[in-house]
């Protein structure tokens, strides 16, 4: 091990010192995010709505990380994609859609303290047969977070994750499919109210050469298809997130203008959704917030969708390249 000069550095140790507020935040925000996801399992049984599911899960968030405007609170929308869809869909408000027996559901959902985002999800499946699919994106997920570290190049990781995650094979009604990895997602840098920093860790072999830093915080995530194995846009728009760069850009309608304060004051650059903005009491702001879109200051984020009637699963950690170690913050005794 050529890192083992880290452990044993003054420099580096002192170095970990300075940061320790930044990683105790991280720390807060990753006990409740394991505390809410114990209790949501208690309650996730075929026939819930999935608006009180993510009401539920929401309303526990608020409550035990104190929410505090944008110092503590929900950092993304709870994504709780089904099947086919692999990732960024919620219910908007009036929707009766029923989770089944035999869905297969991504509950992807961020905490956050000061900024600091813990970004961890996992699948849930009632119906044993889709076992081995969640087992290839849990697996893969951990060869991602084994292979992750300073100095290692994002490609080296992505080539490890495809190789788990491609080794295994479901039988889903009587036909054998091999689970691939869905080439154009992929895990990412987290960075202060920036739940996509600069960085992509890849989940297919490629030609990445940039390397992962000391001091950076990552989503591992990896998605496992019966699919195409490749995701593109699809279904009603439920996620919203002002763009992280927008400067400030004129605008014309008074009431995109008083939309826009309403979103810089309660969620900043984190992603929203528009359950997020009813439950503020926001109302007919479609209009408004589609011209805030087409001005490029906030940034629709789509339901991502495999071909229909595959199924996908994923599970996703966030990790804190310490100075001295590598920290899987959001481990828990579940996954």
């Amino acid at each position: 091990m050529s890192n083992l000069w880290r452990t044993t550095s003054e420099e580096k140790r002192e170095l970990e010192r300075l940061e320790k507020p930044i990683y105790n935040s991280v720390r807060q925000a990753a006990e409740v995010h394991r505390q809410v996801r114990k209790y949501i399992k208690q309650i996730l049984k075929p026939g819930i709505l999935m608006t009180d599911l993510c009401e539920t899960l929401e309303n526990t968030v608020r409550k035990l990380i104190s929410e505090n405007g944008l110092q503590a609170g929900i950092a993304f929308p709870t994504g709780c994609s089904l099947n086919w869809v692999a990732a960024h869909w919620t219910p908007n408000s009036g929707d009766k859609t029923v989770l089944q027996y035999d869905d297969v559901m991504k509950l992807d959902f961020g905490t956050h303290i000061d900024g600091h985002i813990v970004d961890c999800a996992f699948t849930v499946a009632f119906n044993p047969m889709f076992n081995p699919l969640l087992e290839a994106s849990r697996e893969a997920t951990n060869t991602g977070i084994k292979e992750a570290g300073i100095d290692v190049r994002l490609g080296d990781v992505g080539s490890a994750i495809q190789e788990v995650m491609e080794s295994y094979e479901v039988e889903i009604n009587g036909k054998v499919f091999q689970v691939k990895s869905i080439r154009n997602l992929n895990g990412h840098s987290l960075g202060r109210y920036q739940i996509h920093a600069e960085k992509s860790v890849p989940i297919v072999k490629g030609g990445e050469q940039t390397k992962m830093e000391e001091g950076e915080f990552y989503a591992i995530e990896t998605f496992g298809s019966t699919g195409k194995g490749y995701v593109r846009e699809d279904l009603e728009c439920s996620h919203y997130m002002k763009n992280f760069d927008a400067g400030h850009v004129p605008l014309r309608l008074p009431r995109a203008k008083q939309l826009l304060a309403t979103i810089n004051k309660n969620f900043s650059t984190l992603a929203f959704c528009r359950r997020y903005l009813d439950r503020l009491g926001e109302t007919k702001y479609l209009m408004a917030l589609k011209n805030l879109c087409d001005a490029g200051i906030v940034e629709p984020c789509p339901p991502l969708c495999d071909i229909k009637g595959s199924y996908v699963s994923q599970f996703e950690h966030t990790i804190l390249l310490r100075p001295t170690c590598k920290e899987v913050v959001s481990r828990g005794d579940d996954y």
